[in-house]
């Protein structure tokens, strides 16, 4: 019997479905998540070709940290996935971890790649993060007994994204500002402590969505996190006190949401689909508290996924109001 060979092409998107749940609108949204930033630190002007290429560049660098982040902790996390997610490649022995360390290294290289291809100072940015990422992950989440270090910890890799973006245009589309910073090799920063602000609220904004929404995901894991030891706010404080941080956190989110409309060129576009969005995940994080324990752990598998949307497409409506914008104040259509 003649066996039917199989395409590198099918192999490889057989891997992909079976490894974790990237749905199509989800890896679109990243596209959209990694443009809206650069864009938002350009603000509403004139266009400049060398913005398309920053965007490009910026897409394909996070993109490619996004699956080397996800290879390298499926990598490092393959003893606590055993007991937690069994279903995970290198417990199910899918593949092995020899082979996804290589492939880790290609996608690691691809960002060391692009992210100098914009400026030293991005390379420094994502490099800095790496090596963070890479010692949190093997070893300070298992050793740091501090109460729920795991997860305060959690959301610098996509604090990072909006970093990344800022300092891409600040690099490499110097705007008629002044110097926030000029060091040797590295070169020059430039941006207003205004927008330096506005960076530091979208971070905010950002690092209390993404932590939003997995403290309920951390309410399901709770059980093999308590096994091996990781401290997350679930096995520090209780599945009820975790539920209430993150509804807590998912306010202050909206709060940051708010204020960034109030201090950049967002306009009502933005803030109409935000607050609804922001709205929809707050009946869901106030409900999650109102559960019982026997509800609470198969609830906030919901809230978790839910909040991660509400986490994307904040960035989406903010990527929709910019371009618009963008779009009429360059050709007056709109």
């Amino acid at each position: 019997m003649i066996q039917k060979q199989v395409s590198f092409l099918t192999k490889i998107t057989s891997f992909i479905s079976n490894w974790r749940s990237l749905p199509p609108y989800e890896m679109i949204s990243y596209i959209l998540m990694y443009s809206s930033v650069p864009l938002l630190a350009y603000g509403i002007q004139s266009f400049e070709i060398g913005l398309f290429w920053v965007i490009l560049l910026t897409i394909i660098t996070l993109y490619s940290g996004f699956f080397a982040a996800l290879i390298w902790n499926d990598i490092t996390d393959a003893d606590i996935d055993s007991k937690v997610h069994p279903d995970r490649p290198i417990p199910s022995n899918m593949i092995s971890k020899e082979k996804f360390f290589k492939i880790a290294l290609v996608f690691s290289a691809l960002v060391v790649l692009f992210a100098s291809l914009i400026s030293l100072w991005c390379l420094l940015v994502v490099c800095c993060a790496a090596i963070f990422v890479a010692i949190h992950d093997k070893y300070l989440k298992r050793k740091v007994k501090f109460p729920a270090y795991s997860e305060i910890f959690t959301p610098v890799q996509w604090v990072v994204v909006v970093i990344f973006g800022y300092v891409a245009i600040w690099s490499y589309l110097p705007q008629t500002s002044i110097v926030l910073i000029d060091l040797p090799l590295l070169g020059i920063l430039k941006a207003t402590e205004y927008e330096f602000f506005n960076m530091i609220i979208l971070v905010l904004f950002t690092y209390f969505a993404d932590d939003a929404h997995d403290l309920p995901e951390g309410i399901c894991d709770a059980e093999g996190d308590r096994k091996i030891g990781v401290r997350t706010y679930t096995t520090s404080f209780g599945e009820k006190n975790a539920a209430r941080i993150s509804f807590l956190m998912f306010l202050l989110s909206g709060f940051f949401g708010f204020v960034l409309f109030l201090r950049t060129d967002l306009t009502y576009i933005f803030l109409i689909l935000f607050t609804i969005n922001w709205l929809y995940i707050m009946k869901y994080s106030f409900a999650l508290l109102r559960k019982t324990n026997q509800e609470l752990r198969q609830f906030s598998k919901i809230v978790g996924r839910k909040g991660f949307t509400y986490l994307l497409m904040s960035f989406n409506f903010m990527f929709i109001d910019l371009i618009i914008q963008l779009i009429y104040h360059n050709t007056g259509f709109f």
